[in-house]
Order: C-alpha cells, then sequence, then structure tokens
C-alpha cells in the first residue's frame, strides 16, 4: 500500500485546512488509517483514526470538536478536516494505514501498530 498525503500549508489561528491521503496499491485489506502528526525532537502523535469499511472514528482530546476524519471508499481517499485551527496545532502530519487487525484502544492510536506510511505534509498554524 503506497500513501500519498497533500493538502498541508500556513493558515493563520482560527483557520481551516482539508487533508487528504491517496491510498493506492493493495488496499483491499486495509482496515483502519489514521493521522498522526509530529514535530521535531518528539515522537509522533495520534490524532484521528477511522475504520475504513464503517467510518467508525476516534480522536485525540485536543482536536475533538475540530478536526474531522472521513473517507471516500471509492477514491481510497481519507481526508482531516481541520477547523478552528491553533498555533499548537502546528506539525507534520502523516497518515497511516494497517491490514487486518481490530479498530481497537490502544492499537489504532500507537504509531507503530500501522504498516503503512504517506510522506507527511506540513501543517503551520500562526497566532
Amino acid at each position: 500500500v503506497q500513501l500519498q498525503a497533500s493538502g498541508g500549508g500556513l493558515v493563520q489561528a482560527g483557520g481551516s485546512l482539508r487533508l487528504s491521503c491517496a491510498a493506492s496499491g493493495r488496499t483491499a485489506n486495509t482496515n483502519v488509517m489514521a493521522w498522526f502528526r509530529q514535530t521535531p525532537g518528539r515522537e509522533r502523535e495520534f490524532v484521528a483514526a477511522t475504520r475504513w469499511r464503517t467510518g467508525t472514528a476516534a480522536y485525540t482530546d485536543s482536536v475533538k470538536g475540530r478536526f474531522t476524519i472521513s473517507r471516500d471508499n471509492d477514491k481510497s481517499t481519507m481526508y482531516l478536516q481541520m477547523n478552528r485551527l491553533k498555533p499548537e496545532d502546528t506539525a507534520v502530519y502523516y497518515c497511516g494505514a494497517k491490514s487486518g487487525g481490530y479498530f481497537s484502544a490502544p492499537d489504532y492510536y500507537t504509531w507503530d501498530w500501522y504498516e503503512h506510511w504517506g510522506q507527511g505534509t506540513q501543517v503551520t498554524v500562526s497566532s
């Protein structure tokens, strides 16, 4: 499975961005896809995850009510709509994919549970 993340950029606090993650290759067994983010010197941090077939979603507390994860099965693409952005949301955002497994915590918010990663897209929120 190959993942291609896009949609990052520079935005003012309070603004919005939509990230996309296009999947290609052997995607038929994809069960869970997720967004993580990382800042220099820190471990990759869970943001949101979705069960591919049902759309069931989970979020980290700091983005609940502001971010929405979704997917388009026909396009094999996952999205992250980010609203009311804050400077602390500044990071490189990565999308990950897992084949098989179960959509259950703590698995889906553990970065090394995922088997495939995109290249990352920079999100910068200015104050």
